[in-house]
């Protein structure tokens, strides 16, 4: 997993509330064996009309939104079944940080544990970053906890654990090999002697 430490991008105001993970990423787009490929089909009923073309009126096709990195959206975002494709296409996407007023339990483990940073917001910062022009980038400083724009910083929480795996790009494979030579020498010391 790729560490994340201060990251500066641009935005795009998604002030939705109650965004499930059906909404997020359809269920009839999870037979991909790997994590790559769902940003396609990231907010696919939104995105896209009947027949496929992409919907004018759906913000991240707006043209002055297509380099934006950073989501902005509404309360309990994520919420619904607990698919890890939701994070999957956000990220593929090319989303980097999630911020809302608050987020599904479930949704917000598994964008922690694949690197996407979930940040939780009161109302008032989340209208003053949706409201920034698309061009004006914002900074999230993980390590300080604090999101910044030209004029203002907005202090936000994070569980220790997650922040220490975030900030040394860890995830549960990263966890288990900082142990790697207490796990070989356990294993060299139960293997029978003809197997050495």
């Amino acid at each position: 997993m790729e560490a994340f430490k201060v990251y500066t991008g641009k935005t795009v105001p998604f002030m939705n509330n109650n965004v499930d993970t059906d909404q997020i990423i359809p269920k009839n787009y999870l037979k991909r064996v790997d994590k790559k490929g769902f940003g396609q089909f990231l907010f696919d009923d939104w995105r896209y009309l009947a027949d496929r073309t992409p919907n004018p009126e759906f913000v991240l096709n707006y043209p002055q939104y297509k380099a934006a990195t950073i989501l902005i959206s509404g309360d309990n975002f994520g919420s619904g079944s607990s698919r890890e494709h939701a994070a999957w296409a956000l990220m593929d996407y090319g989303f980097k940080v999630v911020i809302a007023g608050s987020f599904s339990d479930i949704f917000y483990m598994n964008a922690t544990k694949n690197g996407l940073l979930p940040i939780a917001l009161a109302k008032l910062p989340r209208e003053k970053l949706a409201a920034l022009a698309p061009e004006v980038e914002i900074t999230i400083d993980l390590p300080n906890q604090v999101v910044k724009t030209a004029t203002d910083e907005f202090p936000f929480t994070i569980d220790e654990s997650w922040k220490y795996k975030l900030v040394n790009g860890l995830d549960e494979i990263g966890i288990t090999l900082q142990d790697e030579a207490l796990i070989t020498q356990y294993e060299n010391k139960m293997m029978p002697s003809y197997w050495r």
